[in-house]
């Protein structure tokens, strides 16, 4: 795991100063709006997953061609970050107030479509980092699908808020859209930059989408049972939200009528609820063990993810796909 955190530091730098560099302009207040995020700090896994899928594919030239792609990813993601916590009415994020509680929502607004413009204009600049135009338009593919998989994922998550009949399966299927799409168009960019075939471009982009999914599992575990210090967000958000997660969804099905009650009333964006009632309908879902089997179901996802990265043959950098792997098995760990 040092190899990931050593990985992870290196390429947050490099990403950084790439968008630090290119994304200026007037109004300032503009500007400093969309950084925000940006500059809190982050994992930056998906650009690091970008540059390590095109590091493991086509080595260091590859990985120099990925930087552009890598930062595109980045700025988008924390576009969708800006407008998700709109929707959520989210008021801290990595540790600090959201960018709609700073600057209100009409400049958050205009901040995440600013980093959704830079995400496409870096992709345009990767022809100057060695990627040829064929490449660049593929790239362009790749971000637009992801776009409008993650705008479907996010319909998804608000429509289940006032369903009941919302499965596992559902809830599967939307994580797929919101949070596995970035990681998919993350891995899938690093094999374009490292001019790998059409059939490993969609193998990488799998492995992206099963550690996506692991990942937002576990984000919902830690919502409910993470440390606030750790993870740089209140807890149990999602429950007086009455998010439809993996958690509540595995707790309703096992619960007996009397908890199934108490936790359905809760979660109803609705109703009024006490902060001691909130706390009660986390409990059941440690009752009905389903922090366990949650966190079993993202663990089989992550196993997944690394089983692709040992179909792979003569890759041409093997220490890039032991962290590839090692980054699955951060995606169900990791403790913020």
């Amino acid at each position: 795991m040092k190899d990931l955190e050593l990985t992870l530091f290196k390429y947050a730098r490099i990403v950084d100063h790439y968008i630090y560099e290119r994304l200026t302009g007037t109004p300032e207040e503009l500007y400093k709006a969309a950084l925000h995020l940006i500059k809190a700090g982050g994992k930056r896994l998906r650009p690091a997953i970008a540059l390590l899928t095109a590091r493991m594919l086509g080595g260091i030239e590859a990985e120099s061609r990925a930087v552009p792609l890598a930062a595109a990813i980045e700025v988008s993601h924390n576009f969708t970050l800006i407008h998700d916590d709109i929707m959520d009415r989210d008021e801290y994020r990595r540790g600090v107030p959201t960018v709609h509680k700073i600057w209100g929502e009409s400049w958050a607004i205009l901040a995440g479509d600013l980093l959704h413009a830079y995400a496409y204009r870096f992709i345009v600049f990767s022809t100057d980092h060695g990627m040829s135009k064929g490449e660049a338009h593929e790239a362009m593919k790749v971000l637009t699908t992801a776009g409008i998989k993650v705008s479907r994922g996010q319909a998804y998550d608000l429509m289940f808020e006032n369903r009941w009949d919302v499965t596992p399966v559902d809830y599967l299927d939307m994580v797929y859209h919101k949070t596995g799409a970035m990681m998919e168009a993350s891995a899938k960019l690093g094999a374009i930059a490292a001019r790998a075939s059409n059939e490993v471009v969609e193998l990488m982009g799998q492995y992206g989408n099963l550690l996506g999914v692991a990942f937002q599992v576990r984000d919902d575990y830690l919502g409910v049972f993470g440390d606030p210090k750790k993870t740089g967000k209140p807890i149990y958000n999602d429950v007086r939200r009455g998010k439809k997660t993996l958690l509540v969804l595995l707790t309703l099905s096992a619960a007996d009528e009397r908890d199934k009650e108490l936790l359905m009333r809760v979660l109803d964006p609705r109703s009024e609820k006490s902060e001691e009632e909130v706390v009660r309908a986390a409990e059941l879902m440690k009752k009905y063990n389903a922090d366990v089997e949650a966190m079993r179901i993202a663990t089989a996802y992550a196993e997944k993810a690394k089983e692709i990265l040992r179909e792979l043959r003569d890759v041409a950098d093997p220490s890039a796909r032991d962290i590839l792997s090692f980054m699955a098995d951060y995606a169900v760990t990791r403790e913020k």
